[in-house]
């Protein structure tokens, strides 16, 4: 398997990455609000953030590529992580992208990926390589994954990976997230936004306005689903409301004074275990060498 230091250098040159941001999702937004969990996720799965009491949640809404300044009108996927604050002082997060179909199954091959967007020529004879991939940028392209979202609070966001629920008496459950928006239109403020940082400038707009609410979706595996395999397509068992997400305000950049925040997939607690897949065991590592470059 590749190392994560050499993983992340590949990725820094094809997106060009800058010396003290993020690897990805260089560009950047936080927010807070609450979650509160539903009953059916409550008698599903015994996580302290899923009980139906509300828990304070830091949001941050970003662009996918590696340059900081980008602009928000160009092709790009977005990304929206969530970081749930339990009240005995722990956390787990949960990180969704626009993008309903993640492409490849290894991190080899996410960063040949990366290097054959970065140069169009490589980018044929990579497709023909991998047909499944193909038919999954297929699949976000028509989705309209790498459109430019109206705004961030009316995309959907794909968490790429499935967690395993445990109940209060030991049943377990294989999932998959969706964060979904709740009546985002009724939300729109006025005015048109159009510059470089348009996406932050009308979400602070709509928030002068109200929340902006997300149902947390959550499908139940069905017996032929794979929760190893990020590529997988679901059938699915059931679909449920595990809780909304609220977020309600802006907050200061808690990095601009040199803090460090890591929305990490594998930081789960009590009551969510992970998978196999190996797209989510090797972020954490990856995620180690960004952080260690950017401070």
């Amino acid at each position: 398997m590749i190392e994560p230091t050499e993983a992340v250098d590949r990725i820094a040159a094809a997106t060009g990455s800058q010396p003290g941001s993020r690897t990805l999702h260089a560009k950047g937004w936080f927010f807070e609000g609450t979650f509160t969990a539903s009953p059916e996720a409550a008698a599903l799965c015994r996580a302290g953030h899923l009980q139906g009491d509300p828990v304070p949640v830091q949001v941050r809404w970003s662009n996918g590529a590696g340059h900081p300044r980008n602009k928000d009108s160009g092709s790009d996927v977005r990304g929206m992580a969530v970081k749930f604050l339990l009240p005995d002082g722990s956390a787990t997060d949960l990180l969704g992208q626009t993008a309903p179909y993640f492409p490849v199954r290894t991190p080899e091959d996410f960063v040949e990926l990366t290097e054959a967007v970065a140069t169009p020529w490589k980018l044929p004879l990579f497709l023909a390589l991998r047909p499944a991939t193909a038919m999954s940028l297929l699949g976000n392209f028509r989705a309209g994954a790498l459109r430019p979202p109206r705004s961030y609070a009316e995309a959907t966001y794909f968490p790429i990976h499935a967690y395993r629920w445990v109940a209060a008496g030991g049943d377990e459950r294989w999932v998959r997230y969706r964060i979904v928006p709740v009546d985002a239109p009724a939300g729109r403020p006025a005015g048109e936004f159009a510059g470089r940082d348009r996406l932050r400038e009308e979400i602070l707009a709509r928030l002068e306005r109200g929340p902006v609410v997300f149902d947390l979706r959550v499908t139940l595996a069905g017996p032929d689903d794979d929760p190893h395999d990020p590529m997988s397509q679901w059938g699915g068992q059931a679909d449920l409301s595990a809780g909304r997400i609220e977020v309600t305000a802006a907050v200061p950049d808690p990095e601009g004074e040199g803090a460090v925040v890591v929305f990490d997939p594998t930081r789960v607690v009590d009551g969510i275990e992970l998978s196999d897949d190996p797209i989510l065991l090797f972020r954490p590592a990856a995620y180690s060498v960004s952080v260690d470059r950017r401070v």
